[in-house]
């Protein structure tokens, strides 16, 4: 586990862990990234939305974040507006030096 990692409660390190072992390496990429970069500064509540939110599968989540489908009705929470706004940038999940200009 990363240093950084290390000085978070349980189930922060738990929610970090799932978002960067997700399945698939463009889900692992792009969720493990926005985790990592706002596990520390969310709230409880926010912590529970992002756990709803790592529920769904892969595919939708990358389609949903990418822009490829619209995230449905019944799905829309503040998180996962808040991960595709971040998400949906060229480059999402690389660190700023790779990313394309």
């Amino acid at each position: 586990m990363a240093p950084e990692t290390e000085i978070l409660d349980p189930r922060r390190r738990r929610l970090v862990f799932r978002a960067h072992h997700r399945g698939t390496k463009e889900a692992d990429l792009m969720i493990g990234r926005f985790v990592g970069s706002h596990i520390a500064s969310f709230t409880e509540a926010e912590l529970d939305e992002l756990e709803a939110v790592l529920e769904y599968p892969d595919v939708d989540l990358a389609d949903w974040l990418t822009g490829r489908r619209e995230i449905p009705a019944g799905c829309r929470c503040a998180m996962l507006d808040r991960m595709a706004v971040e998400c949906a940038g060229s480059g999402a999940g690389l660190p700023a030096e790779l990313r394309p200009r």
